[in-house]
């Protein structure tokens, strides 16, 4: 049978597509990234190419898998294929990280306006409650009215007891 250009195409199995953006996929490319800035990763691969360098230099010629003659041709393409990988992991992360602290820079601008609002405030309160406080007697001007008093009190009984006459400073009180 022709195929028509008025009919769309049947559809054919094709394979699971995986969403590239998903946290999942972001998460495992960003701990690869991690991983390999870490100075285990850095020992590991340095043990995996001496131990390549030693095997295919002094291995039965039969049993080597790259030749030195080539200058390791296969080592080289596999330490190139994992830099080309490893770049833009890296970037993912670094677009991660940034993602993170631009969120997190956001939540100290907000922490900070509302920290700055609470004092502000505060410091209207406190201004208000020293206006009020002016208007209130304090506890020392309550003591030296109280002292004040006390002393004319005692000078008075110092005056009946000697029999002098009374000043009329108490009835000036009342």
């Amino acid at each position: 049978m022709a195929e028509r250009l008025d009919q769309p195409k049947e559809y054919r199995k094709r394979l699971p597509r995986v969403d590239l953006q998903s946290e999942p996929v972001a998460r495992a490319a960003e701990g690869i990234a991690r991983f390999t800035g870490t100075p285990q990763f850095l020992i590991w691969l340095t043990l995996f190419v001496l131990v390549w360098l030693a095997w295919n230099t002094w291995a039965p010629e039969t049993l080597r898998t790259d030749r030195a003659d080539l200058g390791f041709t296969a080592l080289t393409l596999m330490l190139s294929l994992q830099a080309s990988f490893a770049a833009p992991l890296i970037l993912l992360a670094q677009n991660r990280q940034d993602d993170r602290d631009r969120v997190t820079a956001e939540q100290d601008r907000l922490r900070a306006e509302r920290n700055l609002a609470d004092t502000e405030y505060l410091a209207r309160e406190i201004a208000a409650l020293r206006i009020a406080m002016g208007e209130v007697a304090t506890r020392d001007y309550v003591r030296a009215e109280l002292r004040d008093l006390l002393e004319d009190l005692l000078a008075e009984m110092r005056r009946e007891e000697a029999g002098e006459p009374d000043s009329g400073a108490a009835q000036d009180r009342l």
